[in-house]
């Protein structure tokens, strides 16, 4: 599969054992199978940048699809949680991000490659107001796909970099002043639709109810 990575700089050669620790799923190579949003997340700090592009031969590695059938929203939840900090810190929040770790934790180190949601500023608002119960998991659900602010592929062990290979002809520039606003454009109107849906909090299943009845 072609995949892409978007940075300020050229990367030939990504290396086992960078990045940051507190990212989606920890630490690892972050890439995206759309070149566009690759270009716009280069551009993330309104600076020029390159959607850089690679080949990832997936034969024989270990694979976690977080969008797959097998798992909801909730197994999303319970791997940013642990990965991801938090700025809340609210007795239903605490209370929610234990629940989700005690009964819907998925071991992502025993994968080389895990694809799932990005979570940008919007997807991890949206996060943090179902961790406090101010909206239902059918409204999670349906914000998860506003914008359409994309799935990320992340090369997690040594094994998935060892398949890697850096596709200069592939590669191409992104200009801040293109990507970034349109990143920008991307990010309010996911907001923008989020205000419309987040408005019904009398319908649906809220993460209160899904603890008390020990719903799974």
């Amino acid at each position: 599969m072609i995949i892409y990575h978007g940075s300020n700089k050229i990367i030939a050669n990504p290396k086992y054992g960078l990045g940051k620790i507190h990212n989606d799923y920890g630490q690892g190579f972050y890439c995206t199978e759309s070149i566009e949003l690759a270009k716009e997340w280069a551009c993330d700090l309104m600076r020029d940048g390159y959607a850089n592009a690679y080949d990832l031969d997936i034969k024989d590695l270990k694979v976690l699809d977080l969008n797959h059938e097998n798992f909801s929203v909730l197994h999303w939840l319970a791997v940013l949680v642990q990965n991801r900090t938090f700025n809340g810190n609210s007795d239903m929040e605490i209370i929610a991000k234990e629940f989700l770790i005690k009964n819907y934790n998925v071991d992502i180190n025993s994968y080389d490659v895990i694809k799932g949601y990005r979570a940008d500023d919007s997807y991890f608002r949206f996060a943090e107001d179902f961790l406090n119960n101010t909206i239902s998991i059918q409204r999670l659900e349906q914000a998860m796909h506003l914008g359409k602010l994309g799935e990320q592929i992340v090369l997690k062990s040594q094994k998935a970099f060892d398949r890697i290979r850096f596709l200069k002809e592939k590669s191409e520039y992104a200009d801040n002043n293109i990507y970034y606003r349109k990143k920008c454009r991307r990010d309010e109107q996911a907001r923008s639709r989020y205000k419309e849906i987040k408005t019904d909090v009398l319908s649906g299943i809220f993460i209160r109810d899904i603890m008390k009845d020990s719903m799974e």
